[in-house]
């Protein structure tokens, strides 16, 4: 048996694209905070010259990444931006000067065992680039190996429109696996699940040729069901286990890493330049060439649309992401971000909001929740601010994938309603802790 969820249209234009450099904006916007933690701290003031690679923000708490200058040229501004969900963080403005002068810091580094891979990982700035922007050394960080094992690798892409994992697997499989022989030989790791959709028969094909003669790695042809790529979902749907509530993989003896994060850890041990650019597909309704290209991080959003041709309707919304769990834009003037892994635009006949009217109680969202959820029951809670039924209804379980709303025929904002619940529980559980503490 395999977890829940939905069948959405696939819309994978781009796939057979390979990625092309796009030529180099102006200037770029750099956030310190493109990672789950505590945004970095510039180390850089206006006027400095950097180059490619020059470490520009320093890494501020142990959940934190250091950010690094994807071009060459001057600091122009140290300033603040608001980022998709409106938090503003930091950035380092810098006016690229066309020569792309690589750092003289940048070197492979030298590993020798685990520490060594640690720290190698931690300074090239990686983090979870299948969106969740998790940073990866911490992920990699624990101390009892017999817990783990096996590495799931995340090569599901199950959002619509999105191919930029596909084209790592055809294009960098060699990286891939140098980033598994790194964790094969320092942390001892014997058994890779690369879990992919079978969407993919081309991914596929390449992946079981090129590691036909390594047993330690299995390509699992996973069926074309969202969300697939669910950390939840997809270590249930590979080893059977199921994640405890509050738990994480490594609970079940699983460590969860996307295949383009772990084919970076693979190039960046070859070369030693952080992480600078990413490929993005380009794509949606409203896009007149639709394309995966490799872009600098902090490039402005409308330079990479003018690098797709520019728009073919009037844009009614755009996402970082993909349509299932993209975040809308408010300007095109945002940044490229380390976790970018597509950026959509849509005309209004594909992005403008349904009607909604009322439930009819079909339990279509029951049915289709991964995690067999109760949206209705939820949105009732939620209401009549229940915490004590939210916590129940293990509301924090949500993942947000938005299978519940996509399958509702009444088209209700089922996915808002279960952030904002999330929000109700958070307050009574910790007027519970406070309550506790004055007994």
């Amino acid at each position: 048996m395999r977890l829940h969820g939905t069948k959405v249209p696939h819309k994978k234009n781009t796939a057979g694209m390979k990625p092309v450099e796009i030529e180099l904006p102006k200037q770029v916007v750099i956030p310190m905070a493109m990672h789950i933690g505590k945004p970095a701290s510039p180390v850089v003031k206006r006027g400095d010259l950097v180059k490619v690679g020059t470490l520009i923000g320093e890494p501020d708490g142990y959940v934190s990444a250091p950010v690094h200058s994807s071009v060459s040229g001057k600091v122009v501004k140290i300033d603040e931006i608001s980022m998709g969900m409106g938090v503003k963080v930091p950035a380092v403005v810098v006016e690229t000067d066309g020569l792309q002068e690589l750092s003289g810091d940048i070197a492979p580094p030298v590993v020798n065992d685990y520490e060594d891979l640690i720290e190698a990982v931690k300074n090239s700035g990686v983090v979870g680039l299948g969106g969740a922007g998790f940073p990866t050394f911490i992920k990699l960080k624990f101390k009892d190996f017999e817990k783990l094992d096996a590495v799931v690798i995340n090569a599901a892409e199950c959002e619509p429109y999105i191919t930029s994992d596909t084209r790592t697997m055809l294009d960098n499989i060699d990286y891939l696996n140098k980033g598994i022989t790194a964790l094969k030989k320092h942390m001892g790791i014997k058994r890779f699940i690369i879990g992919i959709e079978n969407n993919k028969p081309k991914c596929i094909k390449k992946l079981r040729e090129f590691f036909s003669e390594d047993s330690s790695v299995e390509i699992d042809a996973l069926p074309a069901i969202y969300p697939q790529g669910g950390e939840k979902v997809l270590v249930y749907n590979t080893m059977k286990r199921i994640i405890p509530k509050g738990g994480f993989p490594l609970d079940v003896g699983a460590v969860v890493i996307n295949v383009t994060t772990l084919a970076f850890i693979g190039e960046y041990l070859e070369t030693g330049i952080p992480l600078i650019k990413k490929c993005i597909t380009v794509d949606g309704s409203a896009v007149k060439e639709p394309k995966n290209v490799i872009a600098p991080i902090g490039t402005p959003l409308s330079h990479v649309f003018e690098c797709a041709g520019g728009f073919k309707s009037e844009v009614y919304k755009v996402l970082y992401g993909g349509p299932m769990m993209g975040i809308a834009v408010p300007s095109l003037e945002l940044p490229v971000l380390k976790m970018t892994n597509a950026v959509i635009a849509m005309d209004k006949k594909e992005g403008a909001p349904p009607v909604t009217t009322q439930c009819i109680n079909c339990g279509n969202c029951l049915n289709h929740c991964p995690l067999k959820l109760d949206p209705r029951a939820i949105e009732r809670a939620y209401k009549q601010s229940r915490g004590e039924d939210l916590e129940k209804l293990c509301v924090d379980l949500c993942m947000e994938c938005g299978c519940c709303a996509y399958v509702c025929p009444a088209k209700r904002p089922l996915v808002q309603t279960n952030k904002l619940a999330k929000s109700v529980l958070r307050n009574y559980i910790n007027k519970k802790k406070e309550e506790g503490k004055n007994e």
